[in-house]
C-alpha cells in the first residue's frame, strides 16, 4: 500500500495533467508496488477535490465490461469511474477536441436511477427495479496518463478514463426492449467503423450496474437516485480527429450524434 501522502501527490498531479491537457507518465512504471485499492484512493481523492472545486457528482462510469474493451486494453477486470455535470453533454453538440488528449469515442447504455442501490447483495434485478429510464450515450475518453503500457491500477488513478459524456435518442424503461439486444452502428464521417450488441456487457448491461453497486460498497458508497450509469462500451473505442463527425444508430432507440472541431 502506498503512504498518504503519495496518494495525495499522485491525485493532485492528475489534477494538474487535467488542467494542461499534458498526460503524466506510468503509475505503475514509477510506484511498480501500487495495488488496485491504492488507485481507487487516488480517484475518491481526485474526486473529492473536484467536488471541492465545484463540480457536482451525477453518476458513474462502468468501464472494461465487454470483451472487445477487455482485448483492446488488455486489462481484464471491469473498472468505474465518477462523471461530473459538466462531463454531460447532449447530442448534436459539437466537441472541443483540444478539451481532450486524443478523444476516443464508446457506444453504450445509461442507466438513469429513480432509487437509490446500496451494495452488498444487489442484483441485476434490483438494478432493473431502480432504474427510470435507459437511453443511448457515446462515451468520450481521455487520459491523463500515457496510454502505452497502462495497467488496471493506471486507468482506475485516471477515473477509468472518463472525459464526457453525450446523451441521445429515446429513453426507454427497462422492461419495454430486451437490452441485451440492443445494438449499434457507429459511423464516423458516413462510414461505419463498428458494430456492437449491448449484450455484450456482461451478457447484459445491468449486470455493470449491479456489479458497480457492490463494488462501491466496499469503499462505503452507493448509487442514489437520479444517477446517471454508463454501463459500459459494446464496441471498442473509435478514435476520433478535428473535424470528425460521429453518429451512433441504435435502431429503434434512435441516435447519438456530435461533431469534433
Amino acid at each position: 500500500m502506498l503512504e498518504p501522502r503519495t496518494i495525495e501527490a499522485i491525485a493532485d498531479e492528475l489534477l494538474e495533467a487535467g488542467r494542461t491537457r499534458t498526460p503524466v507518465p506510468l503509475l505503475t512504471a514509477r510506484y511498480p508496488d501500487m495495488t488496485v485499492e491504492d488507485s481507487y484512493a487516488v480517484q475518491q481523492l481526485w474526486r473529492r477535490r473536484n467536488e471541492e472545486a465545484g463540480r457536482t457528482l451525477v453518476g458513474r462510469k462502468i468501464g472494461l465490461t465487454s470483451k472487445a474493451m477487455q482485448d483492446a486494453t488488455g486489462i481484464t477486470e471491469p473498472d468505474y469511474g465518477a462523471i461530473f455535470d459538466d462531463m454531460v453533454l447532449e447530442t448534436g453538440c459539437t466537441v472541443e477536441w483540444d478539451k481532450y488528449t486524443h478523444p476516443r469515442v464508446e457506444v453504450e447504455l445509461a442507466f438513469v436511477l429513480k432509487d437509490g442501490l446500496k451494495g452488498p447483495g444487489v442484483t441485476i434485478f434490483d438494478v432493473l427495479k431502480a432504474t427510470d429510464y435507459v437511453v443511448p450515450a457515446l462515451e468520450i475518453l481521455d487520459s491523463r496518463i500515457e496510454m502505452k503500457g497502462r495497467t488496471i491500477v493506471d486507468t482506475i488513478s485516471d477515473n477509468a478514463a472518463m472525459g464526457a459524456m453525450i446523451i441521445g435518442g429515446r429513453p426507454v424503461k427497462p422492461d419495454a426492449v430486451d437490452l441485451r439486444w440492443v445494438s449499434a452502428i457507429l459511423y464516423k464521417n458516413q462510414t461505419v467503423e463498428e458494430t456492437g450488441v449491448a449484450a455484450g456487457v456482461l451478457d447484459h448491461p445491468a449486470n455493470g450496474v449491479h456489479w458497480l453497486a457492490n463494488k462501491i460498497a466496499a469503499h462505503g458508497d452507493s448509487l442514489k437516485a437520479g444517477d446517471i450509469i454508463l454501463a459500459g462500451s459494446f464496441t471498442r473505442p473509435l478514435w476520433a480527429y478535428k473535424g470528425d463527425t460521429v453518429h451512433a444508430d441504435y435502431g429503434p432507440l434512435g441516435a447519438v450524434t456530435c461533431r469534433f472541431e
